[in-house]
């Protein structure tokens, strides 16, 4: 068993100034490592200024390599919200971002409104030319959306390259239900599957549930992310009840993981890389949206903790990897 050591909360949105009209919320936190500084992208919330809903946006802070001290927080979003009717009109939750060449890739998360349930959403990809400040879209459209076995709720990208093929980890939906009289409708989804040879055209394999269920049938998985630990592909990704999850911390969102050899069989084992929960602390209710990446030799992960991410992210670093990592280096 290997564990997760967390290193505490390391950023409060509520602490400071966001851009315009931006409060609250630092949610599905995504690391670019630079030479001397990590910049870790979040989606934050405004107030829609005609129905009062909130709309998602995306921004920056950047970070000591130590996480221990805040250099800069972006005044501006990076990427401006879809046109009227686009499916990134009411916003982008959450943006991964990918090197690539001189360019960085952001993969968005694009949310519209409905009217039989409150959202759908689509996969969209912008490129910057300036260092990550600012994104522009490829089209207003997406590059990945609901087909003919995943009907609706594309989101949550994760892009890697291997062996000079993209692939793309994301969710996509299987409806939405109402489980129990007098609530709400809820959406239902799980983790699947595309690849492409150029990052732009994607091929999935379609409504396939790469992540066996731990819940039942109904289980939600949400926001996987990937890394190499000793020639073995990990996968972390959070988890929760259908229903009744928002005030429950038996039913909320908790961290899971699977391993695999191949990239295509996963084989899951939450226990083999234990995350603790706190007792009383800002992640005691929940443990969701978790982004692994490295950093000179190690191994860390961002996630964000009680209230979907509402008062910030924290970071944990793996324990007993760092060796093992190194040596892969060499």
């Amino acid at each position: 068993m290997t564990h997760w050591r967390k290193l505490g909360k390391i950023f409060d949105p509520t602490q400071y100034r966001l851009p315009a009209g931006c409060s609250e919320f630092a949610q599905s936190p995504q690391a670019l490592v630079f030479d001397d500084f990590v910049r870790i992208y979040f989606s934050t919330r405004s107030r829609d200024a005609h129905g009062g809903e909130y709309l998602s946006h995306i921004a920056f802070v950047d970070m000591r390599k130590d996480f221990r001290e805040v250099i800069a927080v972006s005044r501006h979003t990076v990427i401006e919200l879809g046109k009227t009717g686009c499916f990134d009109e009411h916003g982008i939750f959450p943006m991964n971002v990918l090197r690539h060449g001189d360019l960085i890739y952001g993969y968005t998360s694009g949310v519209n409104r409905r009217m039989s349930v409150p959202v759908d959403s689509s996969i969209g990809l912008a490129i910057s030319r300036d260092g990550g400040f600012t994104f522009q879209r490829l089209g207003d459209g997406p590059v990945l959306s609901a087909s003919l076995r995943e009907p609706c709720l594309i989101a949550d990208p994760f892009v890697q390259v291997h062996h000079d093929m993209f692939h793309m980890w994301y969710i996509f939906g299987a409806g939405w239900k109402r489980l129990a009289a007098g609530t709400p409708l809820e959406r239902i989804y799980r983790i699947g599957h595309a690849v492409s040879s150029d990052g732009i055209h994607w091929l999935k394999e379609e409504g396939k549930k790469v992540i066996p269920a731990r819940l039942g049938a109904d289980e939600c998985q949400a926001l996987p992310t990937t890394t190499s630990i000793a020639g073995r592909q990990h996968m972390f990704f959070c988890y929760r009840q259908a229903h009744d999850f928002r005030d429950n911390r038996d039913r909320g969102y908790r961290i899971g993981h699977a391993h695999s050899d191949d990239l295509v069989v996963w084989t899951r084992d939450d226990e083999q890389i234990r995350f603790d929960r706190s007792e009383n602390d800002w992640d005691s209710e929940m443990q969701c949206y978790p982004h692994v990446f490295e950093l000179d030799g190690r191994i860390y992960m961002l996630y964000n903790g009680n209230e979907f991410g509402r008062h910030g992210f924290g970071l944990a670093i793996l324990d007993g990897m760092e060796d093992t990592i190194q040596d892969q280096h060499h």
